[in-house]
């Protein structure tokens, strides 16, 4: 009888918070993803609540890996820039564990996707440096060299123009000004090529709902470095989550 390795991902989301069992051979979920509104206003004791819901939903009983839209320093909060400000300087894992009883382990959510597509997905083999990007409410980054993530970059807040790049080449900066693809377009090829500059890396992997229509906007970027679309798609903050944390071994 074969041994799975089996994890467990929660992905903390402004709108939702995803978990579901992750097989870490393959990448694939293990069960059916379940999915909580995320509360409003998303307090600390409010999200722990939606968590330990989550996680009894699966009765799961092992340690457990969280993406989280934050800079996550050994479990502790540092950054607010799209949550509640009363998260900062939380020490998140010491929360969950209270409220679940389980081991827990703390990562960011766009660092958590690039551990999925480094692993799974489009940057896997890749060497040297590789940057993942998800385009969404703001803009996340996680930072590979040789395959080995660098953490909390937070790259979407780097100052362009004048002010945070995010706020200009986000997805929701798409849909706030009423850009077209092409338009939009135009201020992520900005935005990279000054990403490029300043790291060089050998690959872009572009993430987020907008990398589900890539073909309407990618081919209008032209930079020197290779752009590839993300392929893990909504699983991706599952999956990185659940690499993070020690896997269950299991009969199958």
């Amino acid at each position: 009888m074969n041994k799975a390795q089996l994890g467990f991902g929660i992905d903390i989301g402004g709108t939702g918070m995803k978990a579901a069992v992750v097989d870490l051979d393959k990448g694939d979920l293990a069960s059916t993803r379940y999915r909580i509104d995320t509360p409003r206003p998303a307090t600390p004791a409010a999200i722990a609540e939606v968590l330990r819901d989550l996680v009894d939903h699966e009765n799961w009983t092992r340690a457990l890996g969280i993406a989280f839209p934050a800079v996550v320093r050994a479990g502790v909060v540092g950054s607010a820039a799209n949550i509640d400000d009363s998260w900062l300087d939380i020490n998140a894992n010491e929360l969950f564990a209270s409220a679940t009883g389980l081991e827990v382990r703390m990562v960011n959510d766009a660092d958590a996707a690039g551990l999925a597509e480094m692993n799974f997905g489009a940057g896997r083999g890749r060497t040297g440096v590789v940057m993942m990007l998800t385009f969404g409410t703001g803009i996340g980054s996680g930072l590979f060299m040789d395959g080995v993530l660098v953490p909390n970059t937070e790259l979407g807040h780097l100052e362009l123009d004048g002010s945070d790049a995010e706020l200009h080449a986000s997805a929701r900066a798409r849909r706030l000004d009423d850009l077209s693809w092409k338009q939009w377009a135009a201020r992520v090829e900005r935005y990279l090529k000054h990403v490029e500059r300043l790291f060089s890396p050998e690959l872009f992997i572009v993430g987020g709902g907008v990398s589900k229509r890539h073909d309407e906007w990618l081919h209008h970027i032209k930079i020197d470095t290779e752009v590839l679309p993300a392929v893990m798609g909504n699983n991706a903050g599952i999956v990185g989550a659940a690499l993070v944390a020690p896997a269950a071994q299991v009969d199958v």
